[in-house]
């Protein structure tokens, strides 16, 4: 069974089950989006008898004025019930990977709303026709990632180490980036890579005599050369982007074991990080582990996590983990919490029992799974206002996603590219993703 697949296998909401979400104030939706916000918190509770009528009168008159032209999108992490919602309404669930190829494979859609976060949108972007539009359903949607890897914390250190490694150098950018990198990659030679293929783009990248940089997640980037069994004493981790914002000046003093330690490496890694995976701990897991259960965590956990772990993977490998898991397993996922959330409710009936890594009901612990606070910011009023909007004809161009766009996440601000910077963008960024898709699906 598709691992999105929930509602087609008869998973579906069922009655007067409250729908998790954390209302935002109202001072955080757009102007445009307001009455919807509005009319939403004034239902009288969150169950889906309230939430789903309400939903019907915007979503069902969107798909019938647009048809099968329309395509609804969002991702795994996504909070509350948006994703049950989406695929409700007929939309595709996936992880990144899938999300990225959406327009492309898809020519017959014409506009495409996605459900999740900045990034992920423009990569659609990217790879769509030029008859696709692409539409987020909140531009402040983002990634704490992602937010320590703007262009211009990262192009100013690219450069240096482009100057002093010329064509030896490639870029290998984590989906988790905006076009501006992506573009980066493909000017240097390199791909973009997900959590599922990361090994692959970096295996083929060594294999042309090259050296890495890789952008931005150190954890994922550190794990897959252990991975792929390289002396970690070769792969050196910038400083962290947070001091000073990134755009540092490379020499001695800011390289751990300075420039002789960088001509070594085989990996230079941005410093960033994922704050919702790097709360585990290797404590964490061996507990969970003592209790009976199989511990399964996403690579942008830290090293000695996913060495204690018994398995790790992409969000489509926990999710098939637990498809795939016999009744009775046993099986604690260290990963986003929203994830977890929905992995316990197919756990429950395949009787196999999900917890969060990071939930240990042991106060010495003093630890807790979080979810992705920013993609929770997409929730129901968005999803409705999008779809009435883009139906009357009237969206926001705020909401709208061209490749080259970097938004503030905190002001909603948007930096938009002039036709003809965007379409150099476009060539090098596709060209990244491009390669990734060969190299992952290569025979």
């Amino acid at each position: 069974m598709s691992p999105t697949a929930l509602q087609s296998s008869g998973i579906v909401l069922q009655p007067e089950i409250p729908i998790c979400q954390t209302d935002l104030p109202l001072d955080w939706y757009q102007a445009e989006f307001k009455p919807y916000a509005e009319e939403y918190l004034a239902l009288p509770d969150r169950k889906p008898s309230s939430v789903l009528p309400w939903l019907d009168r915007y979503v069902k008159p969107a798909q019938a004025h647009f048809g099968d032209t329309l395509l609804l999108v969002a991702h795994f992490y996504m909070g509350g019930e948006i994703v049950k919602l989406v695929e409700r309404y007929g939309g595709s669930v996936a992880d990144s990977y899938q999300l990225a190829l959406q327009a492309a494979r898809h020519p017959e859609k014409k506009v495409i709303v996605e459900s999740a976060v900045h990034f992920m949108a423009e990569a659609i972007a990217i790879l769509a026709h030029d008859d696709q539009s692409v539409w987020i359903t909140n531009p402040k949607a983002g990634c704490t990632m992602e937010m320590l890897a703007k262009d211009y914390m990262v192009l100013p250190v690219a450069e240096q180490l482009i100057e002093r490694y010329g064509d030896e150098l490639v870029v290998v950018a984590y989906m988790n980036t905006g076009g501006r990198l992506k573009s980066l990659a493909g000017r240097t030679g390199g791909a973009v890579c997900t959590s599922s293929n990361a090994h692959k783009v970096v295996r083929w990248a060594l294999a042309q005599d090259k050296k890495v940089f890789f952008v931005p997640d150190q954890h994922l980037g550190r794990n897959t050369a252990k991975k792929l069994g390289l002396d970690l004493a070769r792969v050196v981790a910038l400083p962290d982007p947070q001091i000073g914002r990134g755009a540092f000046k490379i020499d001695d003093k800011v390289v751990p074991g300075g420039l002789g330690a960088l001509d070594r490496a085989q990996m230079i890694l941005w410093g960033a990080f994922c704050g919702v995976h790097t709360v585990f701990k290797p404590e964490h897991v061996r507990y969970w582990q003592e209790h009976g259960y199989r511990v399964l965590v996403h690579p942008e956990s830290k090293l000695e996590v996913v060495q204690a772990a018994d398995g790790e993977g992409s969000t489509n490998f926990l999710w098939d983990a637990v498809m795939k898991a016999p009744r009775g397993s046993k099986i604690a996922i260290g990963t986003e919490g929203h994830f977890v959330r929905n992995a316990r409710e197919q756990g429950k009936l395949r009787g196999v029992e999900i917890v969060h890594l990071a939930d240990i009901p042991d106060p010495a612990f003093q630890s807790i799974g979080c979810g992705c606070a920013t993609m929770s910011r997409n929730d129901p009023p968005h999803l409705a206002g999008m779809l009435d909007l883009l139906r009357k004809g009237t969206p926001p161009d705020a909401n709208r996603v061209l490749a080259g766009d970097m938004v503030d996440e905190a002001t909603g601000l948007r930096d938009r590219l002039s036709e003809s910077e965007r379409a150099s963008m476009i060539a090098d960024a596709r060209r990244s993703l491009e390669r990734m898709i060969e190299i992952t699906e290569a025979k």
